[in-house]
């Protein structure tokens, strides 16, 4: 029961007013600002890291690759060099290869744009020949039963005085192990080699000699590497027209030439590097140097600025935001040694 001198006490009631609030809102701006730049950065940081890591992954794949056919560049076997190998493949025929040019070649790209090369040589640890031995006329060569090869293939027989590349003409030459290179079959190019020296009625399947237990059979090819786009719309490393490695932008060669006479002791090293255009003798060069350049797929990577970066001692400046890595090795052509 309330008395006269009592009185009532009402607790005012308290709330945000309009510049707290904006205060709060505008803290929260700043809060949600900075958190969303957070993640902008370790997203562009972790574009950048991933494109990175895809381009180093494709550039030292491309320096293996490359420096290995390199090394096995210009091997003919026991045969010396390519002047002791005797062509037989039919000159007429599609996919004939001239390996009589020799184990290098390759081509300068105009204004900087890529570069191609060429390689031909021998490859796989070789086939020992077995008898019967010819004769000379025979169209066929015996080695081991249950070889890899296949009906189609190039390969080229060698000992040490000589050397003879045919196509394989027969079905399952790896079965029996019988290496039949007919010429009129269906294999393209084919062989026909009437002018094959030694050869009794011009025989166009005729090798040039018989070759015995000290002489093997190898698998013979001829690799091409340039530039060219992709099927993702980029460019990549394409390897005999067939695409290898994407991300690769460019390729550039430069071949070691050795101008001393053979009898010099600094023989077998190269005394400059020159383009494909102006080297003097391929058959002369003894190492290659060669750059790839491999480029992110995603652009705006490099904060606005375009990057600059080098190919073979020559400065270049990028024509958009991508990232770009260089690549070099420097190979000996080891069979020219």
């Amino acid at each position: 029961m309330k008395t006269l001198n009592q009185t009532t006490v009402r607790k005012g009631q308290s709330g945000v007013a309009l510049v707290e609030l904006l205060i709060a809102m505008l803290l929260g701006l700043v809060l949600v600002g900075g958190i969303l730049q957070i993640f902008s950065s370790s997203r562009q940081t972790h574009k950048v890291h991933e494109a990175t890591a895809r381009m180093q992954e494709s550039g030292r794949m491309a320096l293996e690759v490359v420096a290995r056919d390199i090394r096995m560049a210009d091997f003919w076997g026991c045969a010396s060099d390519i002047t002791s190998v005797t062509n037989n493949l039919n000159n007429a025929g599609a996919g004939y290869v001239d390996f009589g040019a020799g184990g290098l070649a390759g081509t300068d790209g105009a204004l900087g744009a890529p570069d191609t090369i060429v390689l031909r040589g021998g490859i796989n640890s070789g086939l020992g020949i077995e008898p019967p031995y010819g004769p000379q006329a025979s169209a066929n060569i015996k080695v081991a039963a249950g070889n890899a090869l296949e009906q189609g293939d190039i390969v080229f027989v060698s000992d040490c005085s000589a050397a003879d590349i045919f196509q394989i003409s027969n079905a399952n030459p790896g079965t029996a192990g019988t290496i039949v290179h007919n010429t009129g079959s269906t294999t393209e190019p084919g062989n026909f080699n009437a002018a094959n020296p030694g050869c009794p009625g011009a025989n166009a399947h005729c090798l040039s000699k018989i070759y015995g237990a000290d002489a093997t059979m190898f698998s013979v090819q001829e690799i091409t590497y340039s530039i060219a786009i992709g099927s993702e719309g980029e460019p990549a490393l394409f390897r005999n027209g067939a695409e290898y490695l994407d991300g690769v932008e460019d390729l550039q060669v430069l071949y070691g030439e050795d101008t001393d006479p053979p009898e010099t002791a600094g023989s077998g090293i190269a005394n400059y590097y020159v383009p494909a255009n102006q080297v003097v003798d391929m058959n002369n060069v003894v190492s290659i140097r060669f750059a790839v350049v491999t480029r992110s797929q995603d652009d705006n990577l490099t904060a606005g600025v375009n990057q600059t970066y080098s190919v073979l001692g020559s400065a270049r400046t990028a024509q958009d935001q991508r990232i770009r890595q260089t690549y070099t090795s420097t190979v000996t052509i080891r069979n020219r040694l």
